[in-house]
C-alpha cells in the first residue's frame, strides 16, 4: 500500500516537472518570437533601403514594387560614388578628418571633467555638476547665434575649426555624466595608493582612471563618432564651399539633383555606404559599448 502511495506521488512529481518544463519551453518560444518579429521590424527599413540599391532603374518604378531585386546591379553603388559634380571621396576625407581631430578632444577633456566631479571636493562641486547636466536640456539651436557671431569674428567660418576645437573644452556634458558616474564605482582606496607614492591628481587621472575606465570611454568615443558621422546642422551652419562639406552636407546635395528624375537605386546605394560603417563599427565593439553603460550605473 505505501509502495503504491509512493509511486503515485512520484508519478505525479514527474508528470509535474514535464509540465513545468513544457511550459518554460513554449513562454521561451514565444520570448524569442517576440523578439525576432521586433527585430525583423526595426531591420526592416535598412533591409530594404539596401534591397533598393542593388535594384535597376527600372525595377524600382515597377508596380507592384518587388521586395528583393529580381536582378541585382552592384553598379550602382560604383555610378553614385562617381556622380558628376560629387565629390564622395573629398567629403568623405571631411568626415574623417574631423572625427580624429575631435574624438581625442572629447575622451581626455570629458574624463578629465569627470574625475574632477568624482574625486575632487571643491566650493560648489554640487552646484556646478547641476549646472553642468541642466545644460543636456538646452537645445543646440538656443546658442547657435551667439556661437555662430564669435567663430564669425574670430574669422572661423568656412573652416573645420568652429566643429572641432569646441569638443576640446569639456567634450559634452552627456559624456561628462556618463564617465563621472564610471569613475565613481572605482575604489578610493586606489587613490590613497597613489596619493601615498606622491602621485598628482593628474597623474591618477591619467595612470589609474583612463585605464580603468576603458569600456566607458570607448562608449564615449563611438558615441561622439556616430554624432559627427550623421551631423548636419553644424556643418549646414559653418561650411559654405563643397570642398569643405562633410558626407551628411553632401548626401543632401547629391538627393537635390534628382529631384526632376528620381534615382532612388543611386540614392540608396549612397546611404548604404554611409549607414554601414557605423553599423560595422558598432558590431566591433558592442561588448564594450554595453560594458561600459552597465558599469556606468546610478551611484551618486
Amino acid at each position: 500500500m505505501a509502495s503504491a502511495v509512493y509511486n503515485s506521488r512520484l508519478s505525479d512529481s514527474l508528470q509535474a516537472k514535464v509540465t513545468r518544463r513544457r511550459q518554460e519551453r513554449i513562454s521561451k518560444g514565444m520570448i524569442y518570437a517576440l523578439l525576432v518579429s521586433g527585430a525583423f521590424i526595426f531591420m526592416l527599413p535598412l533591409i530594404l533601403m539596401m534591397s533598393t540599391s542593388l535594384k535597376s532603374y527600372t525595377e524600382i518604378n515597377r508596380y507592384p514594387p518587388t521586395f528583393l531585386p529580381e536582378q541585382v546591379v552592384p553598379t550602382n553603388y560604383t555610378e553614385a560614388w562617381s556622380f558628376p559634380n560629387t565629390m564622395f571621396p573629398r567629403w568623405t576625407f571631411n568626415t574623417v578628418f574631423i572625427i580624429v581631430a575631435v574624438v581625442p578632444g572629447v575622451v581626455l577633456t570629458s574624463s578629465l571633467c569627470a574625475y574632477g566631479f568624482a574625486r575632487l571636493k571643491f566650493p560648489g562641486r554640487n552646484l556646478w555638476f547641476t549646472l553642468t547636466l541642466a545644460s543636456i536640456m538646452l537645445p543646440s539651436q538656443v546658442t547657435l547665434i551667439p556661437l555662430y557671431i564669435l567663430f564669425h569674428k574670430l574669422g572661423w567660418l568656412n573652416s573645420f575649426a568652429p566643429l572641432i576645437v569646441p569638443a576640446w573644452f569639456g567634450g559634452g556634458a552627456l559624456n561628462i555624466f556618463l564617465l563621472r558616474q564610471f569613475f565613481m564605482q572605482i575604489p578610493r582606496h586606489l587613490d590613497e595608493a597613489a596619493i601615498i607614492d606622491g602621485a598628482g591628481h593628474l597623474r591618477i587621472w591619467w595612470s589609474i582612471y583612463l585605464p580603468l575606465a576603458r569600456p566607458a570611454l570607448i562608449s564615449v568615443a563611438l558615441l561622439t563618432v556616430l554624432f559627427i558621422w550623421n551631423d548636419f546642422l553644424g556643418p549646414m551652419i559653418y561650411l559654405t564651399t563643397p570642398d569643405n562639406f562633410t558626407l551628411a552636407l553632401g548626401l543632401n546635395i547629391f538627393r537635390s539633383y534628382f529631384t526632376q528624375v528620381p534615382r532612388n537605386d543611386y540614392i540608396m546605394a549612397i546611404s548604404t555606404l554611409m549607414v554601414l560603417p557605423m553599423i560595422v563599427m558598432f558590431l566591433v565593439a558592442q561588448r564594450y559599448i554595453v560594458q561600459g553603460f552597465v558599469t556606468s550605473g546610478l551611484k551618486g
